[in-house]
């Protein structure tokens, strides 16, 4: 990875390329991000530098952070994040890293939190099939139907599909585009979806997988 910044998700919009092509995109406010940590293979097992993202009030930090940031004499943020970087001499702790490191037609994978949707049935959380809305079905045919256990081994096995907690969880989006860059703002359009709602705080990153 040669890069990387956190951002928060603002929007969709839309742009149009030379061609009057319209591109669907995400805004995403990248950065400006501070470099809080530097890890090395002699102290840490592994090179790496720590970066923060938003600024918090130092009382809303416990006091593990609060002496965290002090020693590297940046202000307190509310997310911490790390990035493994094939070059770390360029970085130095209290450096900021805005969202001119991204230009337009880079590659880059995104992580979010997805929208949570509580819990779910199994038709809307795994796309299972209706049930017969005949006779005899019953009230209901928006429900799982027979899960496949008889009287051997009467149970259900593990990891069967079945209703439960949907979304809110971590999402990975590879090889999306960057279309634009608004340096003065901290801005990246990236063409596409990218998961969570407005305000959801992502990560940006090189892609780690290139379409051939």
């Amino acid at each position: 990875m040669k890069k990387g910044l956190i951002g928060k998700k603002i929007g969709m919009t839309q742009l149009f390329d030379e061609n009057g092509k319209v591109i669907p995109v995400t805004v995403v406010e990248a950065g400006p991000c501070t470099v809080v940590q530097k890890k090395t293979v002699e102290t840490d097992g592994y090179e790496a530098i720590q970066v923060g993202y938003g600024d918090v009030k130092i009382q809303r930090v416990n006091k593990p952070d609060a002496g965290h940031f002090k020693k590297a004499n940046v202000a307190p943020k509310k997310v911490l994040k790390e990035f493994r970087l094939e070059d770390l001499s360029a970085y130095n702790i209290g450096d900021t890293i805005k969202a001119d490191v991204f230009a337009a037609g880079d590659r880059v994978d995104v992580v979010g939190t997805s929208k949570g949707k509580g819990t779910a049935g199994a038709i809307k959380r795994w796309n299972f099939s209706r049930l017969k809305e005949s006779h005899g079905t019953g009230p209901v045919a928006r429900h799982a139907g027979s899960l496949g256990a008889c009287s051997d081994p009467s149970r259900v096995y593990k990891g069967k599909k079945l209703a439960g907690h949907l979304g809110s969880e971590r999402v990975t989006i590879q090889n999306l585009d960057v279309v634009k860059v608004d340096a003065e703002n901290n801005l990246i359009a990236i063409k596409g979806a990218v998961p969570g709602p407005k305000g959801g705080i992502v990560v940006i990153a090189d892609t780690v997988k290139k379409n051939k």
